[in-house]
């Protein structure tokens, strides 16, 4: 090999651990060595925030503008990452990525952790849910320390974590998912949310390690996972995010979703991207999603009118 052969050679395995290709889909992935991970400079976060019981090894990220308002409180986001509810982390590029837009537009991210099946056999559903709704809860409790005003929290999810968002915008205290979380006295309720091509309908999915059951063993317990059943008119506004080309969760999930929410009567909006597949980002090449987005939390997180 020449010497600008040998170059070549070290800078392409060079930009291979530097930049790791995405995957086409919420599958598992090879772990890579933290070092891989850039975090942003141009918001603060504050890493592996404790927000569940003590034992729990599951942590969340905060995101931050660099300089918080002294004249008023934030809104927050949490930020739910996808994986087939078996893998996944906070720290990916794509919950990154969401944690500095919202940061850079004002608002506080919460991107969480939460309970996932990694052991075949051992049911950790609806664990998740629990974890997910601990997250509002813990905003909440923390508003007055961390800026934020306790009124205004919503949720984005994607893949999986599409499903816990539309959990946590379409089920209540009737519902019994609250008994079992942590700090069952704070409200969990969140005034939008955003779903990018959740898994919806579980029994139109396949069988799930988190449930340690088939879908034919134990059909009420994917009834019971799928957030499209739980749509009243009391349900907070959703905005629902999918590809046309998604092959891991087809299309028809979020058009299910919409039908459920168009039928109760809640406000949403079904945004499809043509020729799109699944685990985009905020900036696919297909669309830049950043001010759709946005633009959906203005509108339903706004300040609080002052008087004169």
């Amino acid at each position: 090999m020449t010497a600008t052969g040998y170059l070549r050679a070290i800078v392409t395995s060079l930009a291979f651990v530097l930049v790791p290709p995405c995957p086409a889909q919420d599958a598992p992935v090879p772990v890579r060595a933290a070092a891989s991970v850039v975090f942003p400079t141009d918001v603060r976060i504050e890493h592996d925030v404790a927000y569940l019981p003590a034992g729990r090894e599951e942590k969340a990220d905060l995101y931050f503008p660099l300089t918080m308002p002294q004249d008023r409180l934030l809104a927050a986001v949490i930020i739910i990452h996808g994986g087939g509810f078996n893998e996944g982390d906070k720290g990916r590029p794509r919950e990154i990525s969401i944690g500095r837009t919202l940061a850079l537009h004002g608002y506080v991210g919460m991107s969480i952790n939460y309970k996932l099946a990694k052991t075949k056999g051992v049911a950790t559903w609806p664990q998740p849910v629990y974890d997910a709704k601990a997250a509002v809860r813990w905003l909440r409790m923390n508003s007055a320390r961390l800026g934020l005003d306790p009124e205004r929290i919503a949720v984005i999810g994607c893949s999986a974590g599409g499903n816990l968002a539309a959990m946590l915008a379409l089920t209540g205290p009737a519902d019994e998912f609250d008994a079992a979380s942590p700090y069952p006295a704070v409200p969990a309720a969140v005034r939008c949310a955003i779903d990018f091509y959740g898994v919806i309908e579980l029994l139109d999915y396949h069988d799930m390690k988190m449930f340690a059951r088939s879908r034919t063993e134990a059909p009420e317990l994917y009834r019971r996972g799928s957030p499209n059943r739980y749509a009243d008119a009391h349900d907070a506004p959703m905005l629902i995010v999918h590809g046309t080309a998604d092959e891991t969760v087809k299309v028809a999930h979020s058009e299910l979703l919409a039908a459920a929410l168009a039928q109760a009567g809640v406000e949403h909006q079904l945004v499809l991207l043509p020729g799109a597949p699944h685990t985009f980002d905020l900036e696919p090449k297909q669309r830049d999603l950043r001010p759709l987005v946005l633009e959906f939390l203005d509108k339903h997180l706004p300040p609080p009118v002052t008087g004169k």
